[in-house]
């Protein structure tokens, strides 16, 4: 019998996430059933997905009080009574907060590292993010080679993916948004965008069009509020928007809305949400298109690595406070 050790919501933040509201327990796994797999995890995620679920039903539930975080997982089968899978294989599943997971291999993804490609790539470009960024340009926003592009959050891990397969399909200006100086050279030398702005910096929609002066055709929203409201100002009539996230609003009451909305009807424009999961019967297609630019280099994948389970909660905030780039993993 396996001991896992789970970091639970123990308490439901009230306003700003801290470090108090999860606790760190120890459990006896039960012995598989068929169709089972133990799996040990190598690193598991975090998302801005998790952060209103730690208090509010969304398009999934709020997290249960007194159960491991919900999150997908990369680790090794250490044991299996599921046919088709052995010990040793890596697989991709839900395996939530913890180190041991007890998982349905029907809910398991097999995975095969290659080389140079680390088994924390499918938690990151080859994973959930790289194919929410496929399907909101490719499937939702309709991108053409020649689009004038922007996309926000930039440096993390949806935004990385989009702006550089952006570039890749070929673009004719691809800008990034992000926070702070570093990160917005980060765009340009590391992921080789064409410009990059920094909203701390001053007036995001001014900064904008500078390096965009005839506006934008394509607005990939990580970010919602004031980023949306200059998406809405840049883009040219027939413009159009894959709204993915809206960080900004995350853990904050909510806010007015963008006040320039009748532009939407006067210059034609089409803003769409989405939810990735939505998509997941493009992931054949997603994997073809975009497997050989990571293979060649084309797309990099950056991560910020956070060590220990106990560290969870420190990475979940990195997503609020922009303190990491690419994808943010944790290590238990």
């Amino acid at each position: 019998m396996v001991t896992a050790r789970e970091l639970v919501l123990s308490r439901r933040p009230q306003g700003r996430i801290e470090p108090g509201c999860f606790t760190l327990v120890e459990r006896k796994l039960p012995a598989l059933s068929e169709g089972q797999l133990l799996v040990r995890a190598d690193c598991f995620s975090v998302d801005p997905s998790m952060i209103p679920r730690l208090s509010v039903d969304t398009y999934a539930a709020a997290f249960d009080l007194g159960a491991a975080v919900e999150a997908r997982a990369v680790g090794r089968v250490v044991q299996s009574r599921a046919d088709g899978w052995s010990e040793g294989d890596w697989a991709l599943c839900w395996g939530g907060w913890r180190d041991y997971a007890v998982v349905d291999a029907s809910e398991g993804i097999r995975i095969q590292p290659r080389s140079g490609l680390p088994p924390h790539t499918w938690l990151h470009v080859l994973g959930v993010p790289g194919l929410t960024a496929y399907i909101g340009l490719v499937d939702v926003a309709r991108m053409q080679p020649g689009d004038r592009v922007w996309v926000s959050a930039a440096a993390g891990a949806v935004g990385s993916v989009a702006a550089q397969l952006a570039k890749a399909r070929g673009a004719s200006l691809v800008i990034g948004s992000t926070g702070g100086a570093e990160k917005a050279r980060y765009l340009t030398d590391a992921l080789g965008l064409d410009a990059a702005v920094d909203y701390r910096a001053g007036h995001l929609t001014e900064q904008l069009r500078g390096v965009a002066p005839e506006g934008i055709d394509l607005y990939f929203d990580n970010v919602g509020g004031g980023h949306l409201e200059a998406a809405i100002d840049l883009l040219r009539t027939g413009g159009r928007a894959a709204i993915c996230g809206m960080i900004s609003g995350y853990g904050k009451p909510p806010g007015p809305g963008p006040g320039n909305l009748p532009q939407l009807i006067i210059k034609r424009l089409r803003l769409e949400g989405f939810l990735v999961l939505d998509h997941l019967h493009r992931r054949a297609a997603f994997e073809e298109a975009v497997l050989p630019l990571v293979e060649d280099g084309t797309l990099h994948s950056d991560v910020t690595m956070f060590d220990d389970l106990e560290s969870a909660p420190q990475a979940l905030l990195s997503l609020l406070d922009g303190a990491k780039l690419g994808k943010a993993l944790v290590r238990p």
